[in-house]
């Protein structure tokens, strides 16, 4: 079973994940629109000072998921992924990104600019450590699949 290509494959059937966050024991959950690059590495815009955010700034472990919506007659499929999430500041980076978000989000050039300034959407990145896949991929049950990564 090919599960980097299950990954890559399915992760384009979606524009929105599930990123999971904590601060201290208290954890917390969002829905983000993101893209992603050829090393699987997801992206993703937000406020500096929306919860998901600031957790990230105190404990950049992260975790999430990526599901297609089913029917309840259908076998359920799900990617779910582990990495550490950064805020990126370096700006010289925010064009590399923008064809990203222009590609798959239909993003204007005008978000770059809104990154640029203090309260606008930044940039955020997660390199994935692990990554799960869920369901019949080519079986006739249910099973779940582990690909280390950026090991």
């Amino acid at each position: 079973m090919d599960v980097e290509m299950i990954i890559r494959e399915y992760i384009t059937k979606s524009l929105h994940m599930s990123l999971a966050t904590s601060k201290g024991d208290e954890p917390w959950v969002t829905e983000v629109h993101f893209t992603y690059d050829e090393q699987l590495n997801l992206y993703w815009r937000s406020l500096i000072d929306r919860r998901h955010s600031q957790e990230i700034m105190l404990n950049p472990r992260v975790a999430g998921n990526i599901v297609k919506q089913h029917n309840i007659d259908e076998s359920p499929h799900a990617i779910y992924f582990e990495g550490r999430a950064e805020l990126i500041e370096d700006e010289s980076q925010y064009d590399k990104l923008f064809p990203l978000f222009k590609k798959r989000l239909q993003a204007t050039e005008d978000i770059v600019e809104d990154a640029k300034k203090a309260d606008g959407h930044k940039f955020f990145k997660v390199t994935v450590s692990k990554w799960y896949a869920f369901g019949r991929f080519g079986t006739d049950k249910n099973t779940k699949h582990q690909l280390d990564w950026n090991q």
